[in-house]
This record gives structure tokens, sequence and C-alpha cells, in this order.
């Protein structure tokens, strides 16, 4: 956090001191109107006097590069030199502005003048030849270009670009730039080197039929330093004979590439003086190898050449253009991008063809800053696309993530959008481990996800499994909302409707991978429930239903339980195992899964019955060990009114299948004898004859009775019988002795605490009482007394205090 804070206040302080330093230079000066100045990067022109800040247009925000030359600098200076020094700079800028060439710094505003500056805004700018070869002056401090090494390829092609810029200016312009230097030559952001620095040109006099003239002003020691050409790169010839031509600005560019190559970055003998300039002239007259042998050989001679003190013996431009030394294959390969502005589309995809082959050979900044820069270009143009994206993520490749999301990433969003051609989505396909790997998930999300949906609505095959092949590497960024409204509903159509087996089976094998990735509910309701509905009973495609379901089953996560295996799973996969198609070894997994999956519902379903029984085991358990609790009261019934009261040994119990209370109704009955019952309880059993009235000593009129059907109700049962058997039964109650008797009462009267029949006692009532009413009409439930120990029958009548005393 400590480095981050400190990075953070060196921005900080560096941002605010350019803000600042720009607050009291440009704010009057117009170029402010249409261009945004930011950092300040580097420096340039002669002497370093120009600041070179990064920018934008503010209608367009293109990048651009503003160049400020602040007043304050010529403070030093007189006031003839100051005028001196702006006219120089004034005339540099103005011609500059005037050109067009591929290999001449673009100007995009032309200079403006404030009370304060000079301005004018060119294309984006990395630095000066000068600050990338060590020389720091008006540059941002601190100054770090340590880290910036020039590849031998950087090297060789600069010096091919400005020999085609010189190439311009000789031939076509007339005109000589006179002040080729590491100050007169800057690095634009692409990595192209661009001839600056026109301060001390001079214009061909002659009519354009006849040999260039150019006019030759005298090199003056007095003018302040910023106003004379370099004297370490200037030609021989320009001092001694004070004459200059072509060559001249040759003899430059060899001493520019010997600078270039020289392990401390300086010239042959370095001078300061008039004195010494004249001196290393002597020198170069006898100009060995060996003090050339930092050069690389293929450029040895031909530096020696250009190196010369005699002007005729230098190459001139074209033709050094066309030594060996810049017969290879990265230089052609630069060459060619910077021509394919100028070639047919046929010619450019025979080139892009070829391109991979060569790439190799290139360092990774040059391909980044100019391979890149010009393939990009023809992005727009649907029909090169698939030509151009090998190289592109070739250079991707060995990119940086941060140099990838800068140079690569902008301009592969629009092409992820293409759907024509096809070939498009299939390079796009091929190259997703990549494309995964450094684009940010945010980007992934937005661009190239929707680029794989619409490979799977596409109607090609081929795109088909290999969108189905990279979708499980983005299992990781996919959120509920695209799996379960874009990814899924995509591939079950595409499984269902499409009739390569090759792109249903990778189907298959998509959801498969991606099956630890979703919800468990999302399995259950969208996956499990479609692999029934696939048509095709294909081994493969049923080895593919079988691995999702085994998945789904052993998964962690996921887990299907007893009822959805038995339910939905096993009657559909026990039919399966009849295919013929399948092999042996695809039979014994299928049947192998069956009997997992069954023995798992077995298991669990005996678990949860052996848990339900135990549940209700416990439950009985616990009700017989509760106390009892007390029953709310009821209403007193008839036949409960003597209970608890110590008769229950002289109640009768209820016989079976009849009520408990006694109805008797009057039954017409025929006259017959029947002999008297031997004991009391045949007398509550029905006659087996036909039984005759029998004198009970009742009131007129005597009635024939017959036994009463037996009439059930539903919540108990009555039992019916006629008053005449009830007299029968007891015709002599009283024969047997006491011990008799209560075994009669036990057997016949105490089966019931709510059934008995009174109809013995109706002898017991005087029969002078002409309203004697039956004892058997009584709703009594309890007898009232036991039977007397009396021997004679028909002599037994009791009085009324009796029956008081009785009932007290």
């Amino acid at each position: 956090m400590d480095v981050f804070n400190k990075i953070y206040t060196q921005v900080s302080s560096s941002v605010s001191s350019t803000v600042s330093q720009l607050s009291g230079v440009l704010p009057g000066n117009p170029v402010t109107r249409e261009f945004d100045a930011a950092a300040h990067i580097a420096s340039a022109g002669p002497g370093l006097l120009w600041k070179i800040y990064k920018g934008s247009k503010r209608s367009t925000k293109q990048e651009a590069s503003i160049f400020v030359f602040e007043k304050r600098q010529l403070e030093k200076y007189n006031r003839t030199d100051r005028e001196i020094v702006l006219e120089t700079l004034r005339k540099g800028i103005m011609q500059l502005t005037k050109i067009r060439h591929p290999q001449i710094l673009t100007v995009q505003h032309p200079l403006e003048e404030s009370r304060e500056s000079l301005a004018f805004a060119t294309e984006p700018v990395f630095a000066s030849l000068a600050n990338v070869l060590g020389e720091t002056t008006n540059m941002p401090q601190p100054a770090n270009m340590s880290d910036y090494k020039l590849y031998d390829v950087e090297t060789k092609y600069g010096l091919l670009q400005l020999s085609e810029g010189l190439a311009f200016l000789h031939n076509d312009v007339k005109l000589l730039h006179k002040n080729i230097c590491p100050e007169s030559i800057v690095i634009n952001s692409q990595g192209v080197w661009k001839i600056f620095g026109l301060d001390f040109c001079v214009h061909n006099t002659n009519p354009a039929n006849n040999p260039p003239n150019y006019p030759f002003e005298n090199y003056s020691p007095t003018l302040p330093p910023v106003c004379r050409p370099n004297l370490d790169y200037l030609a021989p010839e320009c001092i001694v004979h004070e004459k200059h031509s072509a060559s001249s600005d040759m003899f430059s560019l060899g001493m520019l590439a010997f600078t270039l190559n020289s392990p401390t970055r300086q010239t042959i003998s370095p001078v300061k003086d008039l004195q010494q300039f004249k001196s290393r002239a002597q020198q170069l007259k006898n100009l060995t190898n060996n003090r050339l042998q930092c050069m690389p050989e293929a450029l040895r001679e031909y530096a020696k050449l250009l190196l010369n003190i005699t002007p005729e013996v230098r190459p001139d431009a074209h033709q050094f253009v066309k030594i060996p030394y810049f017969e290879d294959v990265g230089i052609k390969t630069l060459t060619y991008l910077d021509s394919l502005l100028q070639w047919d589309n046929l010619q450019k995809s025979q080139f892009y063809k070829g391109l991979p082959e060569a790439l190799p050979k290139l360092p990774q900044r040059v391909k980044v800053q100019r391979v890149l820069s010009c393939l990009v270009r023809d992005l727009a143009q649907p029909a090169m696309v698939p030509f151009i994206l090998p190289s592109v993520f070739d250079i991707a490749q060995e990119c940086s993530q941060k140099e990838y999301c800068t140079y690569v990433l902008p301009h592969l969003k629009g092409v992820m959008k293409l759907m024509e051609p096809i070939q498009i989505l299939l390079i796009m396909l091929q190259r997703m481990e990549l494309l995964l790997k450094l684009t940010p998930a945010e980007d992934v999300q937005q661009h190239v996800l929707p680029m794989l949906y619409r490979g799977l609505d596409s109607d090609s095959p081929q795109i088909h499994e290999l969108c189905l092949s990279v979708l499980p590497t983005f299992a990781g960024l996919l959120d509920h909302s695209n799996v379960k409204n874009s990814l899924l509903p995509r591939i079950k159509k595409l499984c269902l409707s499409t009739n390569t087996l090759s792109v249903r089976v990778n189907c298959l094998l998509c959801v498969g991978k991606l099956l630890e990735h979703l919800d468990k509910w999302l399995v259950l309701d969208e996956v499990l429930p479609f692999l029934p509905q696939i048509p095709s009973r294909e081994p493969a495609v049923l080895m593919g239903i079988l691995g999702i379901y085994k998945l789904a089953m052993t998964h962690k996560k996921l887990g299907i339980g007893k009822e959805i295996m038995a339910s939905r799973v096993l009657p559909f996969l026990i039919p399966l195992c009849i295919e013929n198609g399948l092999t042996i070894a695809q039979f014994n997994a299928l049947t192998a899964l069956v009997k997992e999956m069954f023995q798992q519902v077995e298991t669990e379903h005996r678990t949860k019955l052996q848990q339900l029984n135990s549940v209700k085991d416990e439950q009985k358990a616990l009700a017989m060990n509760m106390p009892e609790i007390a029953r709310k009261p009821r209403p007193m019934q008839l036949e409960d009114t003597f209970s608890g009261l110590g008769l229950d040994n002289f109640a009768s119990p209820p016989m079976q299948g009849y009520s408990k209370q006694i109805s008797i109704e009057p039954m017409k009955m025929e006259k017959a004898e029947t002999p008297p019952p031997k004991d009391l309880t045949s007398c509550l059993e029905p006659p087996k004859t036909t039984v005759s009235s029998v004198n009970l000593t009742m009131p007129k009129p005597q009635t024939n009775y017959q036994w009463a059907k037996p009439q059930h109700t539903q919540n108990s049962d009555h039992f019916q019988m006629s008053p005449m058997q009830n007299a029968s039964a007891i015709s002599n109650p009283w024969a047997s002795n006491g011990n008799a008797i209560a075994a009669a009462n036990q057997n016949a009267w105490g089966r019931s605490q709510s059934a008995q029949n009174w109809s013995a006692l109706d002898n017991l009532l005087p029969s002078t009482n002409a309203n004697k009413v039956p004892m058997n009409r009584m709703s009594c439930n309890q007898p009232l007394m036991p039977p007397a120990n009396n021997n004679s029958a028909g002599n037994n009548k009791l009085s009324h205090a009796d029956i008081m005393d009785l009932l007290s």
C-alpha cells in the first residue's frame, strides 16, 4: 500500500506540475481552443526547445501531441537573438506543415503564437530519437528512458524510413534538410521514425527541368547554438568547401547510423567548435573498417561510403534503400505493412496469409506498435477479417493484459459482433482460451458470451461444436440469469432440433460439464426433464444422458433424491437397458447405474419407514404411560341411576345381541301347557316349544302373549320379551333353597346392570288390586330384592309394609 501511495503521489505531483506549467503558457494560445493538453512526455527540435505534451482533439477525442515552445526560454538571449530563434522555429514548423509524407511528421493543427508561447498539434508522438538515446533536456523529470531499448530491427527499419523520407525531400520536394540528427527525428506512437526539424532546410532555386540548386548560407558561429545545424552530424563540405547538396544529408544519415550502433551513442570524434570539426574532416579521409567495427557487417561498407568526405562518392537515398542490409524478413514485413494502403484485397489477403510465419522474427514491441497498428486498419472490412485475425491473436498471445486491453481488445469488440463470413467466428472460437485469459470478466459478459450465443443460433454444425466445447470454460463467469434465460434454452433447443449426432452428443457433454456449476433446483427443473425428450436413442447419446444422471446423483451439491429417481429417472432408464445398439460395456454401465439408483431408493425408503414405525411405537408407549384424564361428566341416563351403589352383583348383564333396555309388547299367543322351568336360568332363554297361557293371577282381562321379535338399534341391543314368557319363566321362583336362589341370581340376573326382567315378582303383588301393574313394566335396571327362601309359590304375598320395608 505504501508503494501505491508513493506512485500515486509521484503521478499526482507530475500532473499538478504539468497543469501549472500549461496554465501559465497555453491559456492564451489558440491551440487550446481545439486541443486538450495532458502530460508532458518528451522534447524535440533544435536544442530540444519544443516540449511535447500528450493531448487529444476536443471535437473527435482523437489522440494527438501538442508541441509547445515557451518564450521564457529565450530570456538568456539578447533581443536580436530572440527574434532569430523565433524566426528559425517558425520557419521549420511552417515548412513542415506544407509537406505530407508517411516519413514526415504529420501536422494536425498549424503553428499558433501567443504572448507566452508557440504551439502546434501533430499526430501522437512517443518521443524524439534524442530522448531515446539519453538526452533529457526539456524532458519531464525524473526522465526515465532506460527501459526503452532499440532493437536491431527498429534501428534498421528506422534508417530505411529516414532514407525514404530523404528521397522524397530530395527528389520530389527538391529540399535539403541540412540537420539530420537525433533531435530532428521523432518516433510516433506506432514506432515509426519521422523526419522533423526543418528549421535549416534549403529550397531548390532552379526550374524543375534543370539540376537542383540549393543556395548556400555560411555557418555563423556568432548565432545562438539553436540557430545553427548540429556540427556533430554536419557534412564536411558545408564548412570546408562552403557548399552543400543532397549528399550532405546522406553524410548526416551515415553519421546517425554510426551513432545508433555505437556503444557510447556518440558520433565519430564529437566536436564542439569549428576547429574540432575541421580536424575530424581530416580523420575521415583515412577512415578504416576497424573504426566502423561497431556497425553491422552488412552496413559497414555502405556506412564508409556515406561518411566519405567526397560528396560524389556517397550513395543517394534511392541507392541506399536498395542495399542488402535492408533485405531482411522483418524489414520486408514492415515495408509491406506500410504499403498495404496501395494494394487491393487480393494482394492483402496473400500477404496476411504469410504474416504469421514472419511475426516470430519481430520483437514484441514492434509487433504491437508497428504490425498491429497496420492490421487493425483493415478490420473494418469483414471480408479481410478472417485473414487478419490469426496474426492479431499471435500478437495478443505475447501481450500482457494491460497491453492487450489497450491495443488489442478495443479492435476485437467490433469483430465479435460479425457473423459473416463464418470463418470469423470459427477463428474466435479456436482462440477462445486466449480470449478468456486476457479479457476482463466484464468484457467477457458483454462481448464474448453474446458471440457464443450467436454461434449456437447459427446453422453451422462446426460452429455449434466449437461453441459447445468452449462454453464449459466460461462456467466461473456465468451468472444465474445468463444460464437460465440464455444458455440452457439454446443448448436444449439445439440438442432437440439438430440432426447431427456429434452436435447432440456435444450438447449433452456441455451440460454435463456445466452441471456442477448450476443450482440444484435448476438441474431438477430444467435439465433432468429435458433428457427423456431427446428423440435419438443412439448409444453415444444414451451414454451422454447416463453421464448427466450419474453426475446428478453422485455430486454432493446436487444429489437428486429417491423421489426423483423413483418417479422420473428409473422409469426412463429401465427401458433403455434393452436397446439393441448398446455394446457390452455400455450395457454394463447403464445397468450398473440403474441398480445403484434402485439400491439408493431402497435404502433411503427403508430407513424412512423404519423411522416412521419407531415413531408410532414411541407414541403408543407414551400413550400407555400417560395418566388417566378425568372424563367430562355426561348427563345421567336412566340405566345408570343405580350404578355405583353396590348392587352390581344383583344386576343382570345384557344378553348378547339385545338391548340393555327391555321393552315388552303384548303379543297374541295360543294357549298351551308348558312345564315350569327347573331353574331361573331357563327363564332367560327363548322357549323351544309352544307355550300356553299361564294364569299369573293377573287382573282381567287375561291376554294371550307371544314372543316379540328382537329389535336392534344403532347404539344398543334391545331384547323384547312378552309378559307371558316372563310369567312362565318364573312361575315357581322360590322352589329351591337359598343357595339355589343365589346361584340363580348370579346366572340369570347378574349379566347386565341395565336390562333386568321383573315379571317374576308380579305374583308377589296383592291379587286383590284391580290396577296391578306387572313388574316387567317397571323401567328399573336393578332388582329390588333377592327372591325369598320359600317353597310355596302360590301363597307368597307381601303386604304394603313389607314392600316399603324392603325398599328402605
